[in-house]
């Protein structure tokens, strides 16, 4: 089978545009963006079966609102927000639900990481899963964006709407606290 070629985001949105390739370009989207934002979501929220919930609800959100994107900004851009928001969404339904029962959030988090059939990681991955999701919010999604996607902080500070020193010094904490809990972890 010959790859093809990959399909730019102004041919996918004229594509989008119109009644007759409208779902045309919807499943070139999704092809072009499906990997790429579930490991962004999956890093986020932890586990395979969440990461593909929260990426349904994701492209279900842009195929009502694709209408919207008025390209101000770029289309992973604008899809990342929609992840990311729904990434969120889902971990707080997820914090009620675990706040309700007896388990602590990191002993719940390793026990579905090492339940997760998907999850091939060792010891120190999980470890540093672990650790990735004791992290407030806004230092998670700096630290995964600088870690996993090296994105630089300038594309950031557009996607995120903060400040390029503020990314860096929620960077430099969320290092520190990963640190910090591989040490606490050692002793």
């Amino acid at each position: 089978m010959v790859a093809s070629k990959p399909v730019s985001d102004e041919q996918i949105l004229e594509l989008l545009r119109s009644g007759h390739t409208y779902e045309r370009g919807f499943r070139l989207l999704m092809a072009q963006y499906r990997e790429r934002l579930y490991w962004h979501i999956r890093r986020l929220v932890q586990v395979h079966d969440d990461a593909d919930d929260v990426l349904q609800n994701t492209f279900i959100k842009v195929y009502r609102g694709i209408g919207q994107f008025e390209g101000k900004s770029k289309l992973y851009t604008w899809l990342y927000r929609i992840a990311t928001n729904e990434a969120i969404t889902h971990m707080q339904q997820k914090m009620r639900q675990a706040s309700s029962s007896l388990d602590d959030g990191e002993g719940l988090l390793a026990q579905r990481l090492q339940a997760d059939s998907w999850f091939d990681g060792d010891e120190v991955q999980r470890k540093l899963q672990v650790a990735i999701a004791q992290l407030p919010d806004k230092q998670k999604q700096v630290f995964n964006l600088r870690y996993y996607e090296e994105m630089p902080y300038e594309e950031m500070s557009q996607l995120l709407d903060t400040s390029v020193g503020a990314l860096k010094a929620s960077f430099h904490h969320a290092v520190k606290k990963i640190e910090l809990a591989f040490t606490d972890a050692d002793s």
